[in-house]
């Protein structure tokens, strides 16, 4: 059976738009999904529950409703707390291998699907669907890396201290997870952290962003089609009303053991006091403001396509985005101009469905509100208006090159969570790094050089968890994601990722035979 969801908007009025975007934007869209993977009641131990209230969900590229998601309370975040944790008491208990195999299961499941999840993606998220299918595939990644490492959780034996007895480290899963994801990548922030967690032999609950809750139901009908157990994965979605007091239970419950946080640093800190009540672990993916350098070193056109992947990806919707663009003084004017005929050619506005769009909107009318404001405040401050820099009606905005920025304005100093690119010029490579350093914050920086030496040495200095040298997309399963300073604590993916979620238990083994 296939469900439907209308993405229909009468009157949608753009100022400086194209006929063309005004058409597609007009134009009625139907959606069609497995009327299984259209998911809106919790899931809570295996269950589909409902609550007793709803909120709705909109398609941000027309503000129509999707669908009524079963708006969860404390009730029901303490019922899926309770069925993580009864779950957890086996789920600890089986093999390495067992978990492997049904994560493989849900990976496949996850691919098998990969049309309908996509077309999820981009109607509650607005992605291009194009983009959409990438973070199928990268959610997918998380799900097979981690069915892999599930067999490669190693204790140690370490070296005797005496004679009769024997040291031996022990690794054991934290227990229940808590995990908490933003609306940006509805699906991979899910993968990336419940992946791990499950690989360890933890049970996880999971609260997706009020504006992206289908997703993160979506992917609970295949858990459970692969044949996770239930209590083993969890989903409370609820709306943005509710999500204080439900992520306050999810933070205090003495039950929970772990929680994994991806969001903005202002409620990464919130988060971190609920936690500090009963000392539970923590992992924090929070803000960034990346710097991307250019030196006169580099390859002007690579550094432009490095741009232009790095900051238009999502409408700069991304906690990895460029947001302050260095660019030496000596290349500075050809930079901006090549990157400017880039944004020409390359950028499309419209809605997400539509097969030539790049660009589709920002979440909500909030989000571009604050991208408009830090235009408005760098142009008072003397920025020149390069390329865009209008907002057009509902959630859309234009992709927007500003020049003559300088480090006083809004825009370099804080993250901004749009389509900007703001161009400082700099002298050397000390003025470079003084001013990408100043940030509080600090998970992501690139920068472009083809001098050996200044690649260590900026790629050394630069304090930030991930550096891209010559290279403006770097996210993958197989790296270490995080962040350093108040960008976040611990890391995701990789190998390092699953020990977020597992104790080291020392076992001393004494009264042996010599």
């Amino acid at each position: 059976m296939m469900g439907v969801l209308c993405l229909i908007r009468d009157r949608v009025f753009f100022s400086r738009s194209t006929p063309g975007l005004v058409a597609a934007i007009r134009r009625g869209y139907s959606l069609s999904v497995s009327q299984n993977l259209l998911r809106t009641q919790a899931y809570i131990g295996g269950r589909w529950v409902s609550a007793p209230a709803s909120f709705p969900v909109l398609d941000p590229a027309t503000g129509k409703e999707l669908a009524k998601v079963a708006d969860c309370g404390t009730h029901e975040a303490k019922e899926a707390v309770n069925a993580a944790y009864t779950a957890f008491q086996s789920w600890k208990q089986s093999l390495a291998k067992e978990r492997s195999v049904l994560l493989r299961k849900w990976y496949e499941l996850v691919m098998q699907n990969k049309d309908d999840l996509a077309k999820l993606i981009t109607a509650e998220c607005g992605k291009p669907l194009t983009e959409a299918y990438g973070e199928v595939a990268y959610s997918a990644s998380f799900l097979e890396w981690f069915s892999e490492e599930a067999r490669r959780v190693y204790g140690d034996v370490v070296p005797l201290t005496a004679k009769d007895r024997r040291i031996l480290l022990l690794k054991q899963p934290v227990g229940v997870a808590s995990i908490i994801t933003p609306w940006n990548f509805p699906s991979a922030m899910i993968t990336r952290k419940a992946g791990a967690a499950l690989a360890a032999g933890c049970t996880v609950v999971v609260k997706p962003a009020e504006d992206t809750p289908l997703s993160a139901l979506a992917l609970a009908e295949l858990a459970s089609q692969a044949g996770i157990p239930a209590g083993v994965y969890n989903v409370l979605p609820c709306s943005r009303t509710s999500t204080p007091a439900v992520g306050e239970v999810l933070c205090t419950n003495p039950l929970v053991g772990k929680i994994s946080f991806t969001g903005s640093t202002a409620t990464g800190k919130v988060l971190l006091r609920h936690a500090a009540g009963t000392v539970k672990r923590v992992s924090m993916e929070l803000g960034g403001n990346a710097p991307f350098i250019v030196f006169d070193s580099a390859d002007v056109d690579q550094a432009v396509i490095g741009a232009m992947g790095s900051k238009f990806r999502n409408s700069g919707q991304t906690c990895v985005c460029s947001n302050r663009f260095l660019v030496q003084k000596g290349i500075h004017d050809v930079f901006v101009e090549k990157l400017a005929k880039a944004m020409e050619k390359q950028l499309h506005v419209g809605h997400g469905f539509e097969s030539k769009t790049t660009q589709g909107p920002l979440i909500n009318e909030r989000a571009v509100e604050k991208v408009e404001k830090q235009i408005a405040d760098a142009v008072s401050h003397g920025a020149k208006v390069v390329k865009g820099g209008k907002r057009l009606k509902g959630s859309f905005m234009e992709p927007t090159l500003l020049s003559n920025v300088t480090t006083d304005m809004l825009c370099t100093q804080e993250e901004t969570f749009g389509p900007l690119v703001p161009v400082l010029k700099f002298d050397t490579e000390e003025e470079a790094l003084a001013i990408a350093n100043s940030a509080s914050v600090g998970l992501a920086g690139y920068f472009y050089s083809k001098d050996p030496s200044q690649i260590w040495r900026v790629a050394e200095q630069l304090e930030v968890g991930m550096v891209g040298v010559n290279e403006g997309l770097l996210s993958a399963a197989e790296a270490p994601f995080g962040g350093v300073k108040q960008s976040g604590i611990g890391r995701e993916g990789s190998k390092y990722g699953i020990e977020e979620y597992l104790e080291v238990k020392y076992m001393c083994f004494g009264g042996l035979s010599t």
